[in-house]
């Protein structure tokens, strides 16, 4: 348990917050490179509980500005793409990219008043499908070199999906090996073939046994979790028999995503961005170390639970989730269908919009969530005292944070610490793309390093 203050401590991502001084020192999802498509490509965006307006100007550049006008504080949401720039529907005032104003029309002829009128405007980049914005102030940091930035776009693939409450919690989840065996528990298996797109329903690297088999009966993992130069690697072991032992390689990605295997041919790299103190959108990037991603299928497959523009689960707190008493005596263990997003919302948004950590006791099973609350904790100190924080990178770092080395299947009960990085180090030599090897996997497995 922790008191209310340590608590509100590594939850709160507003301006003044200690926390959301950490945050905006990286970049953050504000919307998918989607959400920009069409004749009128403006988005309403909130970050970080920030109100701000997302455009793409004539030119092509992205423009991230502040909701409100600064003549009488109009919704720019409603504003006129023109001129270079967003026009307020009001009086006509005019701001470009960087948020300078460029026109006040209903001025006298020969007026200067724009040119000491300036909007709060953040940097925007696209990446992986996503655009990024940087709300910190000076130079921002440099990306890391992570698959799902190097992998080109016909094997990736972005989406993401909100969910009610604090971003914390919904970290959380991603970081947690055991749930898994309970929260997404199937009593019956589906056809592996059939899994495509979707996560726990394929099977194993080295075996047909299916992933749903594997996670409800043996539902005791023991979990290992190990500091790296990008955050945390959680490996969860299932032991099969006394040959055969399941291992699960994922990770925590510093400060608020995680890295995680999908199937033995895809990852999901995943951020829990908050919107507010109690709202947050997981944004997640696909990447395909074979084929090419079937973007179509994997967006068709999505929209079934997710309604546009916002993205919001039509499953949720409103209709129970779409709780049926029958399923749950009978083929789920929630009883909420067989979308795993469902589960994991229910799970965290039934915590409350900001979960009450005096109350909760952990265990054993939650050491990663321990070690990262603990880590988080040390960099929203280093932030407050005006330092660099952990993951803040340079553009030379940038180039070493590579992978991360994720992994599900079957391997040796006495030798899995070595076999799953050569399944791994395999999985990338063979990708059609030039999947980086990260040096530490290299090193660890030297006769892999060349092929």
């Amino acid at each position: 348990m922790m008191s209310q203050e340590q608590n509100d401590l590594i939850t709160r991502t507003g301006p003044k917050d200690p926390c959301g001084k950490l945050m905006r020192m990286y970049w953050q999802p504000a919307a998918l490179l989607d959400e920009l498509e069409g004749p009128r490509p403006v988005r309403p965006v909130k970050l970080l509980g920030e109100d701000l307006v997302l455009f793409r100007d004539a030119q092509g550049g992205y423009g991230l500005i502040e909701r409100h006008c600064a003549h009488r504080g109009a919704d720019l949401a409603f504003g006129r793409l023109e001129h270079g720039g967003l026009r307020c529907a009001f009086h006509g005032w005019l701001f470009d990219s960087s948020g300078q104003c460029l026109e006040t029309p209903a001025e006298p002829v020969g007026s200067k008043l724009c040119q000491g009128i300036r909007q709060r405007a953040y940097p925007v980049v696209e990446k992986g499908g996503i655009l990024w914005a940087y709300l910190g102030e000076g130079e921002p940091p440099a990306f890391p070199e992570i698959d799902c930035f190097v992998a080109p776009g016909s094997h990736t693939f972005a989406f993401k999906g909100h969910i009610g409450c604090n971003w914390l919690q919904a970290l959380e989840v991603g970081i947690d090996p055991s749930h898994a065996s309970f929260l997404h528990r199937f009593f019956e298996d589906e056809d592996t073939s059939a899994g495509y797109g979707k996560q726990f329903r394929g099977a194993s690297a080295g075996t047909d046994l299916p992933m749903t088999k594997i996670l409800r009966e043996y539902d005791r993992p023991i979990i290992n979790v190990e500091q790296t130069e990008y955050g945390l690697r959680l490996i969860a072991l299932r032991e099969i028999d006394d040959e055969r032992t399941h291992v699960r390689v994922t990770n925590q990605l510093f400060p608020h995503a995680f890295v995680i295997p999908m199937n033995t041919e895809m990852t999901i790299t995943q951020w829990h961005v908050p919107v507010d103190d109690e709202n947050c959108y997981w944004y997640a990037i696909f990447t395909s170390y074979a084929a090419p991603v079937d973007k179509q299928k994997m967006r068709e497959q999505r929209l079934e639970l997710y309604e546009l523009p916002d993205y919001v689960s039509r499953k949720n707190k409103a209709n129970d989730y779409g709780f049926d008493p029958h399923e749950q005596q009978t083929a789920t263990y929630t009883g909420m269908g067989t979308d795993i997003n469902v589960h994991d919302q229910w799970a965290v948004e039934s915590m409350g919009p900001i979960q009450d950590r005096t109350r909760e006791h952990l265990g054993t099973a939650d050491k990663a969530i321990v070690q990262y609350r603990r880590l988080l904790r040390q960099e929203i100190e280093k932030a407050s005292k005006g330092e660099k924080p952990f993951m803040f990178l340079d553009a030379s770092h940038a180039r070493s944070i590579q992978g991360p080395a994720t992994m599900d299947g079957i391997g040796p009960t006495r030798g899995w610490e070595t076999f799953w990085m050569e399944v791994d180090v395999k999985r990338r030599r063979g990708a059609p793309w030039a999947a980086p090897v990260p040096e530490e996997i290299a090193d660890a497995v030297p006769h892999l390093r060349v092929v």
